[in-house]
């Protein structure tokens, strides 16, 4: 097969990666990739944008499968304009990734199906005085989210009315987050552990890939303000068979029935963000393809094709045993450039990237080339994923804090708490 992989961090690099190990592989393009992509395939210098010149790309290039990672290109209608075009994709369609481009839609439809997630009101920015009232009626904290895609940036966890109050000035006057900010929810405060959960699917049929857990804030313990992520690992204890039953049972089959009834037909990776309560599971947030970063850990404990897994899935006849778990374990630590997620500085070269070692991959998400240099080009830099074929989540965390040690650039920082959740410390509730 001839595959494209659209987009150009962590995520797309670790798909790279595992699509390469197929045997049905013939050439892989990214468009428009990073330098971690470039060892894998071809990197392709194409605006993701522009969504007539990738089509005339895949048709020149007999192009098989696309594989649309980030959620911007999906809201947008790639996928649309692909299949339309007579190319197979993995990735909904615009009115189904709207699951995760609109939190209020998402929120309404979670309700109207009957989808365990928090209480919510939903506020437009016109309603601004009606939100700071309202705010005089909950019980703290709260959340407040941005409706629209803000980067994993748009949640504001307040514990009390004056922090609620600045999250609204944030949406509503400072537009800290764009039109994204123009419409918010609030919601009550979830308590207990979070965990993702993948579901490929078809539109009808689905399977799970082992669960993993996300660090969204920017400091140890879970301080400090959100983020796109800052480490994950897989499997998750935490959710136990058990668990994984109740979630597809009350979760991921509604969301594929309901989806399919109001005519947005969802085909692609769901990801699942989820709040494991007293009450059992109930949702975060949906997304509309694979997280970041967790796929940087879920990817290597999987043995199989994955290739052939996303094909039968953009093809709707989605092949169940094409992966399975491979009974391993793997935790991914991202580096980030200090200032993140606020302002930082860019440009620095990145050292000790050709050191390698077994069960060890450092994926590529904020960098690009400079002439023979790579050096930091975003907020979040590295994913150093370390992985073993035995479920040891604590030799795999001191795996791969000992590459870390390899790597530098001018104000690396990272959390050194990742997969401490998992290793002796979970909750006995649990």
């Amino acid at each position: 097969m001839h595959v494209v992989v659209i987009g150009s961090g962590g995520r797309e690099h670790a798909i790279s990666y595992k699509i390469k190990e197929s045997k049905a592989l013939r050439r892989l393009y990214n468009i428009p990739g990073n330098p971690g992509t470039d060892t894998l395939g071809e990197n392709i210098s194409l605006d993701v944008s522009s969504q007539k010149e990738l089509l005339q790309f895949c048709k020149d290039n007999t192009v098989d499968l696309v594989v649309i990672g980030p959620e911007v290109p999906l809201m947008e209608g790639l996928a649309d304009t692909l299949r339309l075009g007579g190319i197979n994709v993995f990735g909904p369609q615009a009115n189904a990734a709207v699951i995760e481009g609109d939190k209020a839609f998402a929120k309404n439809f979670m309700k109207k199906y009957n989808i365990p997630t928090a209480d919510f009101v939903v506020f437009d920015k016109k309603d601004y005085g009606s939100a700071k009232e309202y705010l005089g009626k909950v019980k703290f904290p709260v959340v407040v989210k941005a409706c629209g895609l803000a980067a994993g940036k748009g949640v504001l966890i307040c514990k009390d009315r004056q922090e609620a109050e600045s999250a609204l000035r944030e949406c509503f006057e400072t537009s800290s987050f764009g039109s994204a900010g123009d419409r918010i929810v609030i919601e009550e405060f979830m308590t207990g552990q979070e965990a993702s959960v993948f579901a490929i699917t078809d539109g009808e049929n689905f399977i799970c890939l082992p669960a993993a857990q996300d660090h969204k804030r920017i400091g140890d313990n879970d301080t400090g303000k959100n983020t796109g992520g800052m480490g994950a690992y897989a499997p998750a204890p935490i959710v136990t068979p058990e668990i994984q039953e109740e979630i597809e049972r009350k979760i991921i089959s509604p969301v594929l029935k309901g989806m399919k009834a109001e005519g947005r037909p969802f085909s692609g990776c769901l990801y699942c963000g989820l709040m494991l309560t007293e009450e059992g599971p109930r949702v975060v947030e949906f997304n509309c393809r694979f997280g970041d970063p967790e796929t940087q850990a879920v990817l290597p404990v999987l043995e199989g094709d994955f290739l052939l897994l996303l094909y039968s899935a953009a093809r709707g006849n989605l092949d169940k045993n094409a992966v399975k778990y491979s009974g391993g374990s793997a935790v991914c630590v991202v580096a980030v450039s200090s200032g993140y997620p606020e302002s930082y500085r860019k440009g620095f070269e990145i050292s000790g990237l050709e050191h390698e070692e077994d069960g060890v991959i450092v994926f590529h998400a904020g960098t690009k080339k400079d002439s023979d240099k790579v050096v930091t080009n975003g907020g979040r830099v590295l994913g150093v994923t370390a992985f073993l074929n035995k479920n040891d989540l604590k030799a795999c965390k001191e795996k791969a804090y000992k590459a870390l040690e390899n790597i530098h650039f001018e104000n690396i920082f990272f959390r050194k708490d990742i997969a401490d959740k998992a290793i002796g410390k979970i909750p006995s509730k649990f």
